[in-house]
């Protein structure tokens, strides 16, 4: 398998740039997804999506109650649980792993893959960007006639002592 880097067209204003992929609106998705499985949008679970939305980080199902709750907006914590769970078989959001107890999550639909390292010492999650792997990953998926749909990378590391 090849996968050395794809040469641009210098007479080409586009070449080598990303092709652009007009993505559902998340909303959208979530109401399919629901009307699937015999259930409603309600104005819990737009909040509980909103609310990801403007959180775009890592986040505990508890922290997302807290967020919610801080709107103003009243919303129970089986609600919570039970709409991360439904987000997660949509491919909405993702579970990260992590150590410890806490499941913790992270907005996944139409995001750029957030490849994580996760300090198994403090707990504490960093964001990395490699789009070296992106590349790596697509010419990886286009060798075998694949279209890559996303990926996960996640180290897991502990201080240099």
């Amino acid at each position: 398998m090849n996968l050395s880097p794809v040469p641009s067209d210098p007479d080409d204003p586009d070449s080598g740039r990303p092709e652009l992929e007009i993505i559902e609106p998340l909303c959208a998705v979530f109401r399919r997804t629901l009307k699937a499985e015999g259930l409603k949008y309600t104005p819990e679970r737009a909040h509980v999506l909103d609310t990801i939305m403007r959180i775009d980080d890592i986040f505990e199902a508890d922290r997302l109650l807290e967020e919610v709750r801080a709107t103003g907006f009243r919303v129970s914590k089986a609600t919570v649980y039970r709409t991360i769970k439904l987000m997660l078989d949509a491919g909405i959001i993702q579970r990260v792993l992590s150590e410890g107890d806490q499941a913790r999550y992270q907005l996944a639909y139409g995001n750029q893959p957030h490849d994580l390292i996760v300090r198994l010492d403090s707990g504490e999650t960093i964001k990395i960007n490699l789009p070296e792997l992106v590349e790596l990953r697509d010419r990886a998926c286009a060798a075998h006639g694949l279209k890559a749909e996303g990926h996960r990378l996640q180290i897991f590391a502990v201080a240099n002592k």
